[in-house]
């Protein structure tokens, strides 16, 4: 059983929301996205069925690391995770403060694209972390070569730290405050839309 746990309405592209994952229910979905050659940096390309359902089922059954299905106008359209980036992917690797987050999101693959798809749905992403209010601020370590979300990232309001050696890859660990993210934006967080399914 799945349930919406934040909603959005974009101001050009319409609602987006966020729904509770079942990994099994959801694999075969998820497969077809993170093996697309557009998912490169997901490194999953070669994942089949069995890989992805198990991978998140790890993730659904973790303490500090959970998995979302993103809607666009009621669709399946993206992939959002969050985790604490102390006790996953950055543990011993950065400054941790009390309020960090963690975020990964990957867009569907699309056969037309839509203007201005992605950063609605990083925003979206973004404003349901900071939808909660012990979240200070969020912090993610994309891939160096992965120049077209370093530019989201920016869009934003996430600032640069530098690079950190994964053993994955070279990540460009940035971060990004509530204010920051408000003042990129024009958001205000304190605002909560469609309160009783945030509460789901």
């Amino acid at each position: 059983m799945t349930s919406v746990v934040y909603r959005r309405v974009d101001h050009r592209l319409g609602t987006f929301a966020l729904r509770t994952l079942d990994p099994d229910a959801d694999a075969a979905l998820l497969h077809g996205w993170v093996t697309h050659p557009k998912a490169a940096y997901w490194l999953m390309l070669d994942a089949d069925l069995a890989r992805v359902a198990a991978e998140y089922r790890r993730i659904h059954e973790h303490p500090h690391h959970d998995a979302f299905v993103g809607l666009w106008r009621d669709r399946p359209a993206f992939l959002a995770e969050r985790y604490d980036p102390a006790r996953v992917e950055l543990v011993g690797l950065y400054d941790a403060a009390e309020g960090d987050i963690g975020m990964h999101f990957l867009c569907a693959p699309a056969g037309t694209p839509v203007h201005g798809f992605t950063l609605a749905v990083i925003t979206t992403v973004m404003a349901w972390l900071f939808a909660d209010p012990a979240t200070h601020r969020v912090v993610v370590e994309p891939d160096v070569r992965n120049t077209a979300v370093h530019a989201l990232n920016a869009a934003v309001g996430f600032e640069v730290v530098g690079p950190v050696a994964k053993p994955e890859k070279e990540a460009l660990l940035s971060v990004c405050t509530r204010a920051m993210f408000e003042q990129a934006t024009g958001l205000d967080t304190t605002v909560r839309p469609f309160p009783e399914e945030s509460r789901a």
